[in-house]
């Protein structure tokens, strides 16, 4: 067992999974010897704030919710250095899909007694850090479409329910890429720049990409027809997408990417930001409790 007792225990009761499952994950934590504080209210608008006031009393901060969630609680941990435990209560879980953290309490809950800690990069765009990808372009109109309710219902069905509404009205824009001293003009329905492995409920930012290479992979979908998403789509689960001839791939620790107007940017599923935007990798910015390697 780790040497964490004090936990900060900080629970999204709206995600997905949050009310039903918060008795059980405090039980099992409890039963695991861990000692949490519990706010009495989350407000994911003052996560960082109240990560801050609890910096000296805790060896840990457990967060209950979904990709939005910790996205909210990331400059707090940043900012205190603390450890991060993760219960996947939210409706894609991406980075626990990434770090391989079970999506069950009771297993998620052993992974936070019993895991080690494994140091891995965030992203970081206009100020703003993030765990998987921060987009512009249709998954930004994806999710404007998914409300609370449609994930509720629908779990991760509602990322493919909320793309058919919007793909066959997306607009291709113009966008400018500089990168290691280079300009690629792009004309593109979206570009994505990716710090871990997974985001959008499973699909895969590229078929090497780690969320602890030091490095970010952007793709940018330059489609002419909504229709040539159908069969791409199976690609981009697999991360095998980049062979693609209307898919243009880059990698690199520093990009900027320029529009001719502003365009909302998408960071692990909530809009924080808009272009022009600077985005560059932050290397073992904080330590994430994973499952304990497989014996031989």
């Amino acid at each position: 067992m780790t040497d964490i007792k004090r936990a900060l225990l900080l629970v999204n009761r709206h995600a997905r999974r949050g009310q039903e499952d918060l008795s059980q994950a405090i039980n099992q934590l409890q039963a695991f010897g861990l000692d949490l504080i519990e706010p009495n209210t989350v407000d994911l608008h003052s996560l960082t704030d109240t990560i801050q006031q609890h910096r000296d009393q805790v060896d840990l901060v457990i967060v209950g919710g979904g990709d939005g969630t910790l996205n909210a609680a990331v400059e707090g941990l940043v900012k205190t250095k603390l450890p991060l435990g993760i219960l996947p209560l939210g409706t894609a879980n991406d980075l626990a899909r990434t770090l391989g953290i079970p999506t069950t309490i009771e297993d998620a809950c052993e992974v936070i007694a019993y895991g080690r800690l494994q140091p891995i990069d965030l992203g970081w765009v206009n100020g703003k850090h993030f765990f998987n990808v921060a987009s512009l372009g249709l998954s930004v109109n994806i999710t404007q479409q998914l409300s609370r309710e449609v994930k509720r219902r629908w779990g991760v069905f509602a990322y493919a329910i909320a793309a058919v509404r919007v793909l066959t009205k997306s607009v291709p824009f113009t966008a400018e890429i500089r990168m290691s001293g280079k300009v690629h003009r792009v004309r593109t329905v979206q570009i994505a720049i990716g710090n871990g492995r997974y985001y959008g409920g499973g699909l895969t930012v590229a078929a090497d990409a780690a969320i602890d290479d030091q490095r970010l992979d952007l793709y940018s979908l330059e489609i002419r027809h909504w229709w040539q998403m159908i069969p791409l789509l199976p690609a981009m689960r697999s991360g095998t997408h980049a062979s693609w001839s209307f898919v243009n791939t880059m990698r690199g620790q520093e990009i900027e990417v320029h529009t001719l107007r502003p365009y909302a940017i998408n960071t692990d599923g909530e809009i924080t930001t808009a272009t022009p935007a600077q985005f560059r990798v932050i290397p073992q910015a904080i330590s994430v409790l994973v499952p304990q390697p497989a014996l031989p």
